[in-house]
């Protein structure tokens, strides 16, 4: 019998429906979720819409770290409603300035071994200690806090083999950029990224993390290192050793695909504008003038990232030409590099220190300037996303932002003549968890908290005989949830499904909410890989409260495309892509017999474009059990009846 792999063994453990075959679908038990404001509002509006009185998964935490800049009544309120709402369902409800989700949940939470399934596309993060954590809609996870399984495609695993030892100036961010300069952002659908080989026993944890958290650029469904003696002592050193278990590969375990990665061939890389996959060494962009620098999200804002940040800074001034931006991942790195020195080392440089959340990341201030270069240690360089259309931003390590913070020019920071800073993992972190606020014994003398910002969602109508609209948009390939719906200043709407319709692709044609009222819906037409990038459902839930049927593509990103089927769009891939050309803007799409095609889980049915008098052929991209939730009309209609 052929050995194990870390994710088939986690995967059979937890196993209730399927059988693990890449490609088939699977039901596993999910023992933690989380959810943070941004999706959790939504999540929470939709679990209450159950009728279940408690969540029934084992560990559900709500994270407030998103919505943080409250310039009016909205965020407030849903801040409000979310620790109510905590409390009355049995959560634990981590307070606005705890920190950074996937930081805080792999401090105080994290359990090797264990599923962690949250509504944030980041959520393998916690694959960095050996969890199966993987990202998904709000609703699947209101779902899965429910007590069912959650249910997606059997990935297949590849193994991503790291040998030799990093060098200094080059770091966790650097093997991901270099995985995503191979693979490219659809290089990882449909695969678990499993971490193997001897250069993993040298990588530091917050490496790992790094490695895991981006691997979600891949398009991978998670990624996953083993739970270690370096995983032993990082939870050693917070505290909770007794959540460690050790969790390995066989040294027989097969995989689908192996990526060589020498760790001592490795440089400092960089990702261009405006994609995390346009990756090129430093050295090929050095002398690229930079306006603003910033340090931080939930890739790079640990301890470890941050001591060294400081480091390079001590006894140096930032460039005039440059505003450097610094952002703690949690409270604890915060309280922790306070009390070390480090805080006043970035200070004293120049250093501007937001508040432990996600802020510039997810475009919540710090815009860079018209037409200026922003090099970032974040996730995501996707076009507006940071508030500026016009800006270049690049992706790079903690060191590297340093060396362009200080130069105001991309820099190499191999190049910048300081000594290395060498930063072991500390024996114990600053433990203090009085931000975080544990259910009461007696949830039903809760109220729920609701201001005017908090819309409930109402229902949706079951799936028509037949479907029949105009194209409303068309769009090309690698179309992100941030085109489709827009974070920055329109975050506050997340709960207010009518007003954030408003922002719908409104990076790519601001007159798609008016066209799509004057249409009464209709349908929208993609290129290959729609809806990469953040799990946000409500780039499927806005479109559907709009009157959107259907979405037909070249191919889907996993997250969206499942988002689509939990509210009743029906996905459909294009049977022959180059019938993509074809279709334009306006035109009227018909399928007759539509749910009859997808009752009878049909392989390919035919689509009539009545505007030219044409037909071709769409694949509807459906489980057995996804074709019954588009049937319902969605997810809520499902698990109701």
């Amino acid at each position: 019998m052929a050995g194990k792999s870390i994710c088939h063994k986690i995967i059979e453990q937890h196993l209730v429906a399927g059988k693990v075959i890449p490609g088939t679908e699977i039901g596993i038990r999910i023992d933690q979720t989380l959810t943070q404001d941004a999706t959790g509002t939504m999540a929470y509006l939709q679990f209450e819409a159950m009728g279940i009185p408690r969540t029934r998964a084992g560990l559900s935490v709500s994270y407030v770290d998103h919505n943080m800049l409250q310039d009016g009544f909205e965020n407030a309120d849903d801040h409000r409603y979310l620790q109510s709402v905590a409390r009355k369902f049995g959560v634990y409800f981590s307070r606005p300035g705890n920190g950074i989700c996937h930081q805080v949940h792999r401090e105080r939470f994290g359990v090797p071994g264990q599923t962690l399934l949250g509504s944030d596309s980041h959520t393998p993060t916690g694959g960095g200690m050996g969890m199966l954590a993987m990202g998904a809609g709000g609703l699947d996870v209101a779902v899965a806090m429910a007590g069912h399984p959650y249910y997606f495609p059997c990935p297949s695993v590849t193994l991503v083999r790291l040998s030799g030892r990093l060098r200094p100036w080059v770091g966790g961010k650097d093997i991901i950029l270099e995985l995503l300069r191979r693979l490219s952002v659809k290089g990882g659908v449909g695969r678990i990224m499993e971490y193997g080989g001897p250069g993993v026993d040298t990588l530091p944890v917050a490496d790992r993390f790094t490695v895991a958290n981006m691997g979600a650029e891949l398009g991978a469904t998670t990624s996953v290192f083993p739970s270690d003696e370096l995983t032993r002592r990082y939870l050693q050193a917070q505290g909770r050793p007794e959540a460690w278990i050790p969790i390995n590969a066989d040294p027989d375990a097969t995989y689908e695909a192996v990526v060589e990665i020498d760790l001592d061939e490795l440089e400092p890389m960089i990702a261009r504008p405006h994609s995390p996959d346009n990756v090129a060494p430093v050295r090929d962009l050095e002398g690229t003038p930079v306006q603003q620098v910033c340090i931080g999200s939930c890739t790079n804002s640990s301890y470890h990232d941050l001591r060294i940040a400081a480091a390079m800074l001590r006894g140096r001034t930032v460039s005039p030409a440059v505003s450097l931006t610094v952002t703690p991942g949690s409270r604890q790195v915060l309280e922790m590099i306070a009390r070390n020195g480090s805080l006043a080392d970035l200070i004293s440089a120049g250093a501007r220190v937001l508040e432990a959340a996600c802020g510039p990341c997810i475009g919540n201030g710090q815009a860079p300037p018209s037409g200026a270069n922003s090099v970032r240690s974040f996730n995501r360089n996707f076009e507006g996303r940071s508030g500026t259309r016009d800006a270049g931003v690049f992706l790079a390590s903690p060191e590297t932002c340093v060396a362009c913070a200080i130069t105001g020019v991309i820099s190499d920071p191999r190049d910048l003549g300081i000594e290395y800073p060498e930063i072991p993992e500390p024996e114990s972190y600053s433990r203090n968890d009085s931000m975080v606020i544990p259910p009461p014994a007696t949830p039903e003398e809760v109220a729920v908290s609701r201001g005017p910002n908090i819309v409930s969602l109402g229902s949706f109508e079951a799936m028509a005989d037949s479907l029949r609209g105009r194209v409303l948009i068309r769009v090309g390939d690698n179309i992100t949830t941030d085109h489709i719906m827009p974070a920055g200043r329109w975050l506050k709407y997340r709960s207010n499904v009518p007003r954030y319709s408003e922002a719908t692709f409104n990076l790519i044609d601001p007159d798609f909410p008016k066209r799509s009222r004057e249409w009464g819906g209709g349908l929208i037409v993609a290129g290959e890989n729609y809806g990469q990038g953040s799990s946000r459902e409500h780039a499927a839930l806005v479109p559907r409260w709009m009157g959107v049927k259907a979405v037909i593509a070249k191919s889907f990103a996993r997250i969206h495309e499942a988002n689509l089927v939990n509210f009743g769009i029906l996905p459909l891939v294009f049977a022959n892509p180059d019938e993509y050309d074809r279709v334009q803007q306006g035109d009227t799409i018909e399928i007759s017999h539509a749910r009859q095609a997808v009752e009878n889980g049909l392989n390919v049915v035919e689509a009539t474009n009545l505007t030219q008098g044409v037909k071709f052929g769409v694949k509807p991209n459906l489980t057995e059990r996804g074709r019954k939730v588009v049937l319902a009309g969605g997810m809520l209609n499902y698990v109701r009846s």
